[in-house]
């Protein structure tokens, strides 16, 4: 099967997921677009503002879209095959997925914009907040290990392969200037509208082709900023630390909007590549149920390895944070919730594309901001020419490294927000603290550890979020259960993924704390593991009460104060 049959293939499975079973759910939540939503009662002009729903979709999307659907289906591809990759990335995400976005995103909206945790708090109670709290904090320290540790792959990768076309190219080198440039351009971007308010056209017209401008400056000084790993681990740390005590007018929300022009751009060239390129397969659809390395079987460690391709908890975090302050009606939460995490998958499909075109290279490991790079450089070059394959390699291995950015500097703020809840550190030392400490245990992690070792942190990455995601549907189901509504459609899934990654945790915590030495970093990767899967059987605990027959409780804050 060719690589744009496979491409419409799952064109047309989103697009009828969309239509019939994202109908099919948002109308057993019955979406009321007369309702009232917190974005109209609670508009306050900074948080709670009603968004239309074609302009919040953008930002929903960028939000959401990080490096996940990027990274975990190109190291899939790489142990499994693309077959069950493209099986799981098509069919989880139109059933599980967009299901779990669209239920924590209605659950916020139904109960004044608040997250998820204190959705659990009001139907499950204070100890099963408190342990989901310390849950998604653990995970958002996973997230940041497995992120840093392969954008710091990224930054170091030699890229042999070019040196016959360009001598004395360092590719990793060219990324990492490149996406410094880009950093200091989104600050000098928010000063400049901080300052002189120019049109907002004004500035895309000045913006947008100046960071494609970074990427030539890339390729041109790509031996300039060449540091080893852990250095550079420890930079992408420390620019965490700041970023993320920085004001979001001068560094996050003009990194977003650029961000999104450069993802746009990704989509297109990886569509392009996809359908007009002309690639061939070189990649075995299948490769066995047992692979090679920490992972080791098909079931369970090919879901968690895709992770955000097909289901991702860390978006409910967004769904329940900012989004739901947004939705100016109940009926956009379709097209927001469940439509954007459909155009998530299809990111997924671009990524998968761009490493099933390589022929596998027996004993060298999988790198995937340089696997992606490389494919969507290609892909880029059906445009603007072969001759231009530096500059199209340079801007898809930076576009990798930007949403890798927006996830680190999302996840160190929340971890920094829930260190500050528990301890009650609001003042702007406590905020301090709290981003040192949501720092510091992942660069121990990170220069304990060996090199390589990313795709174990990666594989308790993607078990930690979407074990998230099952909780958060817990969660959901029993809001619904308890309000006297139907819960099937978030009570499966959840069953599910909460099945897949207990037992993918429970597999790593045996073979990294029974096996042979790994030495003291695997060995804390199966106590961690271990840590997990026991406040997730808590809450599992916790919510399995809540199910027991009771009377029906009113079903929306909205019902109350609306």
């Amino acid at each position: 099967m060719s690589l744009p049959v496979l491409g419409a293939l799952v064109i047309v499975i989103l697009a009828l997921g969309y239509r019939f079973y994202g109908g099919l759910v948002a109308r057993r939540f019955r979406l009321d677009p007369e309702a009232p939503t917190p974005a109209h009662r609670l508009k306050d002009g900074a948080d709670f503002v009603p968004t239309r729903p074609f302009y919040l979709f953008g930002q929903h999307f960028s939000a959401i879209a990080a490096a996940g659907p990027i990274a975990g289906p190109i190291l899939a591809c790489g142990q499994f095959g693309w077959m069950p990759c493209l099986l799981w990335i098509a069919i989880g995400v139109v059933f599980i997925g967009a299901v779990h976005d669209i239920s924590t995103l209605v659950a916020s909206v139904r109960h004044d914009a608040r997250s998820i945790c204190e959705v659990a708090r009001r139907y499950m109670g204070a100890r099963a907040a408190l342990a989901l709290t310390i849950f998604i904090w653990v995970a958002l320290v996973y997230v940041i290990v497995a992120f840093t540790q392969v954008t710091a792959a990224t930054f170091t990768e030699g890229g042999e392969e070019l040196q016959a076309i360009a001598p004395g190219f360092n590719p990793g080198g060219a990324v990492a200037i490149a996406s410094a440039l880009y950093l200091a351009l989104a600050v000098v971007m928010g000063v400049v509208e901080r300052l002189l308010a120019p049109p907002l056209w004004l500035q895309t017209a000045i913006f947008v082709p100046a960071t494609l401008g970074v990427v030539w400056l890339g390729t041109e000084l790509s031996t300039v900023l060449v540091l080893d790993f852990k250095t550079w681990a420890a930079v992408i740390l420390a620019y965490c630390f700041v970023a993320s005590l920085t004001p979001v007018w001068a560094l996050l929300q003009p990194r977003g909007y650029l961000g999104g022009f450069v993802l746009y751009l990704a989509l297109a060239a990886g569509t392009i590549g996809i359908f007009f390129g002309g690639y061939e397969i070189a990649q075995p659809a299948f490769k066995g149920f047992v692979a090679p390395g920490p992972t080791g079987a098909l079931f369970p460690f090919l879901f968690v390895t895709i992770a955000c391709g097909a289901c991702s908890g860390f978006h409910g975090l967004v769904c329940s944070g900012t989004t739901s302050k947004q939705i100016a009606s109940e009926s956009h939460c379709r097209p927001v919730g469940y439509g954007a995490m459909l155009l998530e998958g299809f990111v997924a499909l671009i990524a998968l594309a761009t490493i099933m075109i390589v022929a596998p290279t027996p004993g060298k490991p999988v790198v995937p901001g340089a696997v992606y790079g490389n494919g969507l450089g290609r892909f880029l070059t059906v445009v603007i020419g072969d001759d231009r394959f530096v500059f199209a390699r340079t801007f898809g291995a930076m576009a990798f490294s930007t949403f890798v950015f927006d996830t680190l500097d999302v996840s160190t703020r929340l971890g920094r927000y829930l260190l500050q809840e528990l301890f009650g550190g609001l003042g702007r030392a406590g905020a301090i603290v709290a981003t040192a400490v949501t720092c510091a245990v992942p660069l121990a992690f990170v220069l304990a550890s060996d090199p390589r070792a990313y795709l174990l942190f990666w594989t308790l990455f993607g078990a930690s979020n979407q074990l998230l995601a099952a909780l958060s549907l817990l969660g959901v189901s029993v809001w619904l259960k308890r309000s006297g509504r139907p819960y099937w459609y978030t009570a499966a899934p959840m069953a599910f993924v909460l099945g897949i990654t207990l037992w993918s945790l429970a597999s790593l915590a045996r073979t990294t704390l029974l096996g042979p030495a790994g030495g003291v970093m695997a060995r804390l990767n199966g106590v961690l593991a271990l840590a997990l899967i026991g406040l997730a059987v808590a809450l599992l605990v916790m919510g399995a009460k809540k199910f027991r027959p009771g009377p029906v409780e009113i079903e929306e804050v909205r019902s109350s104060t609306g």
